[in-house]
C-alpha cells in the first residue's frame, strides 16, 4: 500500500466529520446544484467520459463507487491524486460541494 492510500485512509474519519458538519450547516442553492452539475457533466466528464463511463480517468457510475467511503471520494475531489491527472478541485469546491457531488455520483446523474 503506498504511503499516499495509507496518508488518505488516515484522513478519512477527519474528513467524515468535516464534511458531515459542513454539507448540513451550508445548504446549497438550486443555482449552486446546478453549476455542480454542470461541473460533473463538462469538467468531469473531459477525463471521466461525458457519460462518466469512463476515460482517462475511471468510470464514475453508482455501481463502480459501492465500497468506497463518501470521505475517501470527497478527499478525491478536493486534493486530487498525485501522480494521476486528477487535480485538487479545492481551490474552486467548498466540503458543502464535495459532499454534494459525492451523493449525486452515488446516487447517479441523471442528466
Amino acid at each position: 500500500m503506498s504511503w499516499i492510500r495509507i496518508a488518505m485512509l488516515g484522513l478519512i474519519p477527519v474528513l467524515v466529520m468535516a464534511a458531515a458538519g459542513s454539507a448540513l450547516a451550508d445548504p446549497l442553492t438550486s443555482e449552486r446544484q446546478e453549476a455542480l452539475r454542470n461541473l460533473l457533466v463538462q469538467d468531469c466528464g473531459s477525463c471521466h467520459g461525458l457519460t462518466l463511463r469512463g476515460g482517462l480517468g475511471p468510470a464514475l457510475l453508482p455501481a463502480d463507487l459501492i465500497g468506497k467511503p463518501p470521505a475517501y471520494l470527497q478527499a478525491t475531489i478536493l486534493y486530487g491524486r498525485p501522480g494521476t491527472p486528477m487535480p485538487p478541485w479545492r481551490p474552486f469546491l467548498s466540503d458543502a460541494d464535495s459532499a454534494w457531488l459525492v451523493e449525486t455520483l452515488q446516487r447517479g446523474l441523471n442528466p
